[in-house]
């Protein structure tokens, strides 16, 4: 492998994961002590991205970085912008961040965002936390931007593309499909409505199991049909709620 750098092109990695308590974005810490009175402590949390190799692609660069962090392979991703501006990086604490590395001020980075169970992430390294969305932290260089258009175009597809299944586990309940749902969009959603929409759907497939282990009435477990829905979403819609 060439472990050479394009040293201004990077690729972002926002990774979302539902839990009981929502959706949570995972951020890494940046910190930089220069123990000088003119410079700034850094202290503050960013998303994970690097500089692409030249023997990869911007694909396999970014599952690289998902993978170092989640031990995860082969997730599926959405690219979903650009960014580009030559004055992404102005504010002093990022510019002395850049320049503590020796790396270029302006790059282009290729943002994409994975979407998955949080229970499913078995974080390899130290310096990495979830915070809820709605408790994300100031970040650094243009994060907030970066996280926020991940939310908007997650918010958009949710409707109309099948990425709210890769947030629950194989077999999951109604219940998790509509706590999926209403995390995700922040709305409430009639559970009777729901569940007559859902089970419409010949793509959400009844198994003949329960969920066990749970004090309450169990509930009947589902799986979502990749081949269905591939032959019906031109005739058919997810979920509307």
């Amino acid at each position: 492998m060439d472990f050479r750098k394009r040293d201004n092109v990077t690729v972002d990695c926002v990774v979302f994961g539902l839990d009981s308590s929502g959706l949570n974005v995972l951020l890494r810490k940046r910190t930089l002590n220069m123990y000088d009175e003119d410079y700034k402590v850094i202290d503050d949390w960013v998303v994970t991205g690097y500089y692409v190799f030249k023997s990869k692609t911007l694909e396999e660069s970014v599952d690289h970085i998902f993978k170092e962090i989640t031990g995860i392979s082969n997730s599926d991703k959405i690219q979903f912008k650009t960014y580009g501006n030559p004055n992404r990086i102005k504010s002093e604490k990022d510019l002395l961040w850049v320049r503590s590395r020796g790396v270029k001020t302006q790059t282009m980075t290729i943002a994409y965002y994975y979407a998955l169970p949080l229970e499913k992430v078995n974080l390899k390294h130290d310096g990495f936390k979830w915070f809820l969305y709605q408790s994300v932290p100031e970040l650094g260089f243009d994060h907030q931007e970066i996280v926020a258009d991940a939310y908007e175009d997650l918010k958009r597809k949710i409707m109309t593309e099948p990425i709210v299944f890769n947030f629950l586990p194989v077999k999951f309940t109604l219940n998790d499909l509509q706590f999926a749902y209403e995390s995700i969009l922040h709305v409430e959603i009639d559970n009777r409505n729901f569940r007559k929409k859902a089970l419409s759907k010949p793509y959400i497939v009844p198994l003949n199991e329960k969920r066990k282990g749970v004090s309450k009435k169990p509930s009947k477990l589902y799986v979502f049909s990749r081949d269905v829905y591939d032959a019906v979403k031109e005739k058919d819609y997810l979920i509307s709620v």
